[in-house]
């Protein structure tokens, strides 16, 4: 009887890509299921030269590797495995230590909060990407399916290569106004296999790439409906309301509400412990629909009063066209991609 299964369909469908040749594997000696500290019980690194020299990391671990124990008949896990494609430079002999404990940080995030990824998903991530290149404008992440390894079904269910790509700050910033697939296609043909490239700079430095996403933005708007975020709370006294938001993701709030609002669309802040909803509407209120959830709805006209309060400074500002409501932006203490607190604070 075979006791990884899934092991094996990952096995299967990297030989398809790259036939007899041996990867180098991490392999985790505490694994997770046993109290380990590590998600991935493994990543396996090929060094490819075309189309342009990298290194691919494939993850196992997010799937079920062994055997069967989720509900979900049709998904193996979480229903995915991460890869990642890296510059290989000509000197480099042996891949990145850190690219894998990024891996690593991301599965651990997964398990730990219960939120998956899926093609299209992005993410900030507080520093760039390999932490011991403070010069590197790489700082967020998108996720595509993988443009060789696709999804395979296994034993246990499908799963989807989930290939993590590196974004520069302006990049990120776009992608939040806009649609992440529909940016990643516009950045495909200049990334070839989306490989990460720790040293370049914002492809938006393209007038060409750069006309096509504000484009894109105008007439699209914003497909993200849903933000986590640190801070979304909320006092409501007599005198009015006021609502809670953290400094350091103020402007990527403001960014999604001009993408949202103006296209009949709602943004929901979301936290372990409240949904706070912004609502495009024709008058102003304020609703609480069960507890821990609060609605605002905003008029139109209202909107540049309500971006105006989201600079990111701690401060109490009242929203002028909209009467009893006031915004305060509180301090956000910086973290790590390991979740420590750097001693940072944003506001």
């Amino acid at each position: 009887m075979d006791e990884s299964p899934g092991w094996d369909a990952i096995d299967a469908a990297l030989r398809d890509v790259y036939g007899d040749a041996r990867p180098l594997h991490w392999g985790t000696i505490h694994k997770w299921a046993l109290g380990g500290p590590d998600p991935l019980d493994g990543i396996s690194v090929y060094p490819r030269s075309e189309p342009v020299p990298h290194w691919h990391f494939v993850s196992y671990g997010m799937s079920e590797l062994y055997e069967k124990t989720s509900s979900n008949p049709d998904e193996s896990g979480w229903g995915f495995e991460f890869t990642f494609r890296l510059v290989r430079h000509p000197s480099e002999e042996k891949p990145p230590v850190w690219a894998a404990n990024m891996l690593q940080n991301l599965g651990r995030y997964v398990f730990n909060s219960g939120n998956w990824f899926e093609p299209g998903h992005h993410m900030n991530v507080n520093g760039p990407i390999a932490t011991d290149r403070d010069d590197s404008d790489i700082r967020a992440i998108a996720f595509v399916l993988d443009p060789e390894l696709g999804e395979i079904g296994t034993p246990h269910g499908s799963l989807q290569f989930l290939q993590v790509v590196g974004l520069a700050t302006e990049e990120y910033e776009a992608v939040r106004q806009w649609n992440a697939e529909a940016f990643m296609d516009v950045l495909g043909p200049h990334l070839p296999l989306f490989v990460t490239d720790l040293d370049r700079r914002s492809l938006l430095a393209d007038p060409a790439i750069r006309r096509a996403v504000r484009a894109g933005v105008e007439r699209d708007g914003s497909s993200s409906g849903t933000q986590l975020v640190s801070t979304a709370h909320w006092d409501r006294t007599p005198d009015g309301t006021t609502i809670k938001l953290g400094a350091l993701q103020a402007p990527a709030i403001a960014d999604a509400l001009r993408g949202r609002l103006p296209f009949g669309r709602e943004l929901t802040l979301q936290t372990p412990d409240t949904l706070l909803t912004f609502a495009p509407a024709d008058a102003f209120a304020i609703e609480e629909p069960g507890e821990g959830r609060l609605v605002l709805h905003v008029p139109s006209a209202a909107l540049d009063d309500v971006l105006a309060t989201l600079e990111p400074t701690a401060a109490r500002r009242p929203v002028p066209s909209l009467p009893g409501l006031t915004v305060e932006i509180v301090p956000t203490v910086m973290k790590d991609q390991y979740g420590n607190e750097t001693g940072e604070v944003i506001g």
